[in-house]
């Protein structure tokens, strides 16, 4: 933990090392546990045939909706697998909503949606779109042997393509001011917008660059295999995130597949159709072909 995470714990009264509590109450000792569901806003399909035992966890962006994790959740439904999109704390609420909430309890409820997953299916693949992606990673690193597969699709751990605003790379260097309570409800307008809020508050940029952080340097505690699908023309985030992944992630197998003539959000609208297909291979593959790490390796199409 750095000094930023210290300050900003102890300015909202909580403990040093320690994250906030997931959502519900804490069961009293001796209570008969009750069974994990979903939350409101979250989107869980079951799984069935041969592959319906093997579960996918898909984390939508920072700023975003379940919902435009949807129609690739439902492509990978129909080939059998059950699929959980989760919602991330803070979200699907006002701009205040999401001021509120940090990485750590965006972690959280990864955490929570892959224990309500776990309880339905065998193994659990777990991959994210965007901001999501680097949450996926961040829990592979936490659990190295519950997770199966990662899917990290249009990873971001620097907001530097073409459509991001100066404003927006200044205020990403201003790790200090949430903890200073500076500009802690400010937003910043949003220009590429496939779903959720119009505007990011600056403290949340903070918290993603804190989340790109802690990642990067634990890559190579990543165990399972991962598969990395990026534009080569990303707005958003250029294609050197992905590379990233594949050159520091040295202890498992990575798979990197580009496309072309697509924009951030690889999970949406035209094309979804064959992010759908190279993901439902991959998954196919990790489950026959459960391989000891090795090397990453980088596939371009």
């Amino acid at each position: 933990m750095n000094v930023v995470d210290a300050i900003c714990k102890v300015a909202e009264g909580r403990p040093v090392g320690c994250a906030r509590p997931a959502d519900g109450p804490i069961p009293a000792r001796g209570a008969t546990p009750q069974p994990l569901e979903p939350m409101a806003g979250e989107h869980l399909l079951a799984g069935h045939g041969g592959h319906g035992r093997t579960g996918i966890l898909l984390i939508h962006r920072v700023g975003g909706l379940p919902s435009e994790l949807h129609e690739l959740a439902r492509g990978l439904n129909r080939y059998g697998y059950a699929v959980l999109v989760v919602k991330l704390a803070g979200h699907c609420g006002s701009v205040q909503d999401l001021a509120g909430a940090g990485w750590l309890d965006w972690l959280a409820s990864v955490r929570r949606g892959a224990d309500v997953l776990a309880c339905q299916v065998d193994r659990v693949i777990v991959g994210g779109v965007s901001t999501g992606a680097v949450l996926a990673l961040a829990f592979a690193q936490e659990r190295p042997f519950h997770v199966a597969g990662v899917l990290a699709l249009s990873p971001v751990f620097r907001h530097d393509g073409r459509t991001v605003p100066q404003r927006v790379r200044v205020a990403l260097r201003l790790l200090a001011a949430r903890a200073l309570g500076i500009g802690r409800h400010r937003a910043l307008q949003r220009r590429e917008r496939a779903a959720g809020l119009p505007r990011l508050p600056w403290g949340s940029l903070a918290e993603m660059r804190k989340l790109a952080a802690s990642v990067s340097r634990r890559l190579d505690m990543l165990r399972a295999p991962c598969l990395v699908i990026h534009a080569r023309q990303d707005d958003v985030a250029p294609v050197s995130n992905a590379f990233k992944i594949v050159k520091r992630a040295c202890n498992t197998n990575v798979q990197l597949q580009l496309l072309t003539d697509r924009r951030h959000v690889v999970t949406m609208g035209r094309g979804c159709g064959d992010v759908v297909s190279r993901v439902a291979a991959f998954v196919s593959n990790t489950s026959l072909n459960p391989s000891p790490p090795a090397k990453p390796s980088a596939t371009l199409r």
